[in-house]
């Protein structure tokens, strides 16, 4: 083996470019969890009014058989700290991956609208895991200079997730003669559009066993040897090794795995630096962006698009969710976190009005206006479009760098758990709230976008840049 002594160290937040393409390949199969979490959220939007009809529900239990998952993601944030902390970031990923596969077969035969539910809450639970180990995971694995890029796979993984989920529904309900209960395959097509998740589930299981285990993890459990081959492997020869096994080491000396009680503390419960992350998964949340990818084929067809065209407006909001996280990608390590927080809370503030607007001329037959349709539906995409360039990627990767190393995963895992509630809070309030006045729901979504802007800028701390073992 070369000493170390005779490799000169990297710059502090510099990364030597040769590894750059294994560090990538490692965040891509660890953001198969990402993609799996975007499509099975986003792939029941193909399948609610079949189980409406299907099952003969209103709108109230259909919303808690489409919220209930997010009962199981919340489980599943909480919980995976503490596994991952326990036996590894890469076991964490195997059993979610197990739970994914479990959740397709499950989902895909129900027996009745109960069990329907308990496999969408084990599918939750998966998702839950995913959500809070990816991107701790690439996070641990990241250079510095490239953390912020590296951590976006996560998110970009998320939307493809979504784009391909909705692609494949549109395939199938026109190979099933554009009825959600035509037959294919011997099952009703939405039967179908929820059984294809098995095949990502499977592939995330196996790609988990192709990855190195978080050098941080190894590092906590005393196997520095191993921690000292993946961190060259992830660090490159530019990098003094030894020095940052012995960084790490020292950020993690006399700590212990970290305990809920951990994450207590400053007179308001949680820690100060918990509260900011539980805050900002609350803001991504309360915008509404998962009505555009649970309901949005349903709310469509509400104000009079066909279901045909429903169902391609699902695919092209995808598509642009798509190019905002491209954009995002490319900035994130630019610009900063914050500016582009501000930015995408702006935007997202202006197309919420606009789409509320063009739903208060909704007739009492539930249609828009042509005129009113066609702003509605671009200010979706708009909408869309700066949430995907800001909010859906700064997030994840704050959550997953803005902690310390201590309760990385614990707070994580709480920050995460408080993204779910909040997201299962507007997907089961939606039907009923839009019955009701769904131009109303647009404006309070519009105001949580707006308040978003100054949480950001008192209370969010910069972390672009900055090493894991400096925050704090």
């Amino acid at each position: 083996m070369t000493s170390t002594a005779e490799i000169p160290p990297s710059p502090a937040g510099a990364a030597d470019p040769a590894p750059l393409a294994h560090v990538a390949s490692i965040a891509a199969a660890a953001a198969m969890g990402g993609f799996l979490f975007g499509y099975d959220s986003s792939v029941i939007n193909g399948a609610v009014e079949a189980i409406r009809h299907r099952y003969d529900v209103g709108s109230a239990v259909l919303a808690q058989v489409i919220a209930i998952a997010l009962i199981g993601c919340a489980v599943g944030a909480a919980t995976a700290g503490r596994i991952a902390d326990r036996i590894g970031r890469i076991r964490c990923m195997q059993i979610a991956a197990v739970l994914f596969t479990v959740s397709a077969v499950g989902s895909a035969l129900p027996f009745a609208l109960w069990d329907l539910a308990l496999w969408r809450v084990i599918g939750g639970i998966a998702i839950g895991m995913a959500s809070v180990i990816g991107p701790a995971y690439i996070a641990e694995v990241s250079p510095p200079a490239y953390r912020g890029r590296l951590g976006s796979f996560q998110q970009a993984a998320i939307v493809v997730g979504i784009a391909i989920s909705q692609l494949v529904n549109w395939g199938l309900l026109n190979a099933a003669g554009g009825d959600q209960r035509g037959r294919l395959m011997g099952l009703e097509a939405w039967q179908v559009m929820l059984g294809v998740m098995v095949v990502p589930a499977v592939l995330y299981g196996l790609l988990s066993f192709a990855i190195p285990e978080s050098p941080r993890y190894l590092i906590s459990i005393g196997r520095h040897e191993e921690a000292h081959r993946v961190l060259g492997e992830i660090e490159g020869r530019g990098t003094d090794l030894q020095a940052r096994v012995t960084e790490i080491e020292t950020a993690a000396r006399g700590e212990e795995r970290p305990t809920f009680e951990d994450l207590l503390g400053g007179g308001f419960f949680f820690k100060p630096i918990v509260w900011i992350g539980i805050g900002l998964s609350v803001f991504q949340q309360f915008v509404g962006i998962n009505v555009a990818f649970y309901y949005s084929s349903t709310l469509w067809q509400s104000v009079g698009v066909d279901p045909a065209d429903s169902f391609f407006y699902s695919f092209t909001t995808s598509i642009i969710n798509i190019v905002g996280t491209v954009i995002a990608m490319l900035l994130v390590d630019r610009i900063g976190r914050r500016p582009l927080a501000v930015v995408g809370s702006a935007g997202m503030a202006a197309a919420l009005a606009l789409e509320a607007w063009a739903f208060s001329a909704r007739s009492a037959t539930g249609e828009l206006p042509a005129a009113q349709g066609w702003i509605a539906l671009i200010a979706a995409h708009a909408f869309v479009l700066f949430f995907a360039l800001s909010w859906g990627v700064v997030v994840w990767v704050m959550l997953g760098e803005m902690f310390p190393n201590r309760i990385r995963a614990a707070a994580l895992g709480v920050a995460a758990s408080a993204q779910w509630i909040a997201n299962w809070t507007i997907t089961a309030s939606f039907p009923s709230l839009s019955d009701r006045n769904l131009s109303g729901t647009y404006i309070v979504y519009a105001l949580f976008a707006v308040l978003s802007i100054p949480f950001v800028l008192k209370f969010v701390q910069e972390t672009k840049g900055r090493r894991l073992e400096d925050m704090g």
